[in-house]
């Protein structure tokens, strides 16, 4: 029973958009109706500056780190802690509060690893950091980090492994289109 309600809690949260909330706060255009009608930080950056796409991934990052934080604190274990960042990735990028249209999931899928498993967490923001420096395509990025994550897992915690493949199969699956472009070579670049 806790452990449904650390699940629907999760996913509450993950509902939150910090691309709606800064733009609102900032007065900046919705960012589902601008460039590429994402929720997230690469979009809310085109099309409302570095400040307004740098508080959306404060804000996305911390909600998937403070979900995983406080049930740590709370002494769930390893592997739920897995499938409560699961939770609030698909609240992230499915939020009951908008009609079941969010992001990709991205820095919200970083703040969980950084939060569950530092390691893991470290290496896709480097890995991200790295790629976007070097392409200058925050989706390849994206893929890159995440994708590695549940194989890094396997090694060094298995418990949460299966969570963690499910969330990079959320974060590849909200990013069709961007492979799709980048097959093509038509993918907008940062």
């Amino acid at each position: 029973m806790v452990f449904a309600i650390w699940l629907c809690g999760a996913y509450l949260v993950g509902s939150l958009s910090f691309a709606l909330l800064c733009s609102k706060w900032l007065s900046l255009p919705d960012p589902r109706e601008q460039g590429s009608h994402n929720p997230g930080a690469t979009n809310v950056l085109r099309t409302g500056g570095k400040k307004a796409a740098m508080l959306t991934l404060i804000g996305d990052m911390l909600k998937g780190a403070l979900v995983v934080f406080a049930a740590k604190w709370s002494g769930v274990a390893i592997n739920q802690l897995g499938w409560i960042g699961f939770a609030t990735v698909l609240g992230h990028a499915f939020p009951v509060y908008h009609r079941f249209k969010g992001g990709k999931g991205v820095a919200t899928t970083i703040g969980i690893l950084l939060a569950a498993t530092p390691v893991i967490g470290a290496v896709a923001v480097v890995l991200w950091v790295v790629i976007v420096k070097a392409t200058r395509y925050s989706s390849l990025a994206a893929l890159v980090s995440i994708g590695l994550s549940p194989v890094q897992s396997w090694f060094l915690v298995p418990e949460i492994a299966p969570a963690y493949m499910l969330l990079a199969l959320v974060v590849f699956h909200r990013h069709r289109e961007n492979i799709t472009r980048l097959q093509t070579g038509t993918e907008n670049k940062v």
